[in-house]
């Protein structure tokens, strides 16, 4: 089977890089040498390639700046997921668009299901809904996959910038008042592999199990950081409310996803986050002793 990478050198798309199993074969991509803005790119490599399947991991996820750069996110993250459906459709190729808790507006207080009333709050979460209306839209036959605060050893994310900042501060202060769940990309990766081999259609949403605010996160990354080596000593960690730490975009005070449908696909239960965490870092202390 052949699978077409986009936003191969993110996050997600370095662990499904990492993680590709030995009967696939994978074409990975970066803006560099596809920009799915550009349709005639698209539809370039798709002939070129042929590829069975595609993977969605390109998005534009600058949050705030989104707020004030609305064009460039609707590019990415809505019209190219519309040609990259359309073009999927005409082709027969099947589609995993990978997309974001922040499609919730966050009044909830239970689990989002998949069928929720998305409301997005600002213009990431919009331009990635507008993005997901268009999958299903055009390619009835692909899967959405939601997913949400996803971190991993790879590129930027809020655990490897705790880290850092755990020791250069002498104290701390991260947002308690806004709830979701950590997902390791490791565990996102392993779960489309599944999708890739089972090829379901619809939305899911794929998160490690539990919840967190972004406080008990940092609380958590300490803890298992200290416990690894990778902090010498512990720091204070003050709780903040939203307001204290004012940002361009609004984020849900709540965006847990219910998980069940997707574990029911995969035939398994989701690593709890914490468990998740401490894999990650694990792999991050190995990366810096092999350094």
């Amino acid at each position: 089977m052949k699978i077409l990478l986009t936003g191969a050198n993110g996050q997600l798309g370095s662990e499904l890089q990492a993680t590709c199993p030995a009967a696939m074969t994978l074409i990975p991509t970066d803006y560099h040498t596809l920009d799915i803005t550009q349709p005639q790119q698209i539809a370039a490599a798709l002939a070129q390639h042929q590829p069975d399947v595609i993977i969605n991991a390109a998005a534009y996820t600058a949050v705030d700046k989104a707020e004030s750069d609305v064009e460039r996110a609707y590019a990415i993250n809505h019209l190219a997921a519309e040609t990259l459906a359309r073009e999927s459709a005409q082709r027969g190729i099947y589609l995993l668009q990978v997309s974001t808790d922040f499609v919730f507006d966050g009044l909830q207080s239970t689990p989002y299901l998949p069928e929720a009333n998305a409301k997005p709050l600002g213009v990431y979460g919009a331009s990635k809904l507008a993005g997901e209306q268009a999958v299903q839209a055009l390619c009835p036959s692909a899967a959405i996959v939601r997913t949400s605060w996803l971190y991993s050893a790879y590129g930027n994310n809020f655990v490897k910038t705790m880290l850092r900042l755990m020791a250069e501060r002498d104290s701390l202060g991260v947002v308690a008042d806004q709830i979701g769940t950590p997902t390791w990309t490791g565990t996102l990766a392993s779960a489309l592999w599944s999708f890739v081999a089972q090829q379901p259609q619809g939305i899911f949403h794929c998160a490690d199990n539990g919840v967190a605010s972004w406080y008990d996160f940092a609380v958590a990354i300490q803890e298992e950081a200290l416990a690894l080596g990778l902090l010498s000593e512990a720091i204070p960690i003050k709780p903040l409310r939203s307001d204290e730490y004012p940002t361009p975009a609004r984020r849900p005070a709540f965006s847990v996803m219910d998980r069940r449908a997707t574990e029911q696909q995969l035939g398994y239960t989701l690593p709890h986050w914490r468990v998740s965490l401490r894999q990650m870092l694990t792999e991050l202390k190995q990366q810096s002793v092999t350094a």
